[in-house]
């Protein structure tokens, strides 16, 4: 299996989020989605010995900027994936790495989402896994655009977050 090198970075100052905790688990979902999904993924055919990503943390006013500076959207969104190899025909490995991208999640909206709704009993971190999760599909090439796609990114996020220990959401 690949190297698998997750950088974190939090610039949201109510939250003080458990980066170790989140590199581990995120690197175990990458993991997972290479051994099911590797072949589907924007990885097939491709040669390399180490995968990098990175996850910012921030708050809505940093996403509704991305949104509005680089996706011509005017409002702020509670993840925001910037797939730089699988949106990019002209991807390449250099020096046997892929950058798979970028997520970016504003840790407010994570807040606002689980204390508006609790009859979801999800905690924030619960919440913060599922966002990560699912901007590893977007990172590995995966969409969303019709209900099927929809249904099959919901259903390998719920594996992938079974396999960190979150197995209700």
């Amino acid at each position: 299996m690949a190297i698998i090198n997750i950088f974190t970075e939090n610039i949201f100052e109510g939250w003080d989020v458990n980066e170790k905790d989140v590199i581990e688990k995120t690197r175990k979902m990458v993991q997972f989605y290479i051994r099911e999904l590797g072949e589907r993924s924007c990885l097939a055919g491709r040669e390399y010995d180490s995968i990098t990503l990175d996850i910012v943390f921030c708050d809505s006013d940093k996403t509704h900027e991305l949104n509005r500076d680089y996706r011509d959207k005017d409002y702020p969104a509670d993840i925001i994936t910037f797939a730089i190899f699988a949106d990019d025909e002209n991807s390449f490995v250099f020096d046997g790495d892929i950058n798979l991208g970028e997520i970016v999640i504003a840790l407010d909206k994570v807040i606002e989402g689980v204390n508006r709704d609790v009859s979801l009993s999800k905690n924030k971190e619960q919440e913060l896994f599922f966002l990560i999760s699912h901007g590893l599909m977007h990172l590995l090439g995966f969409d969303h655009r019709d209900e099927e796609e929809y249904n099959f990114v919901i259903r390998e996020q719920r594996k992938a977050l079974e396999c960190i220990g979150y197995d209700k959401i």
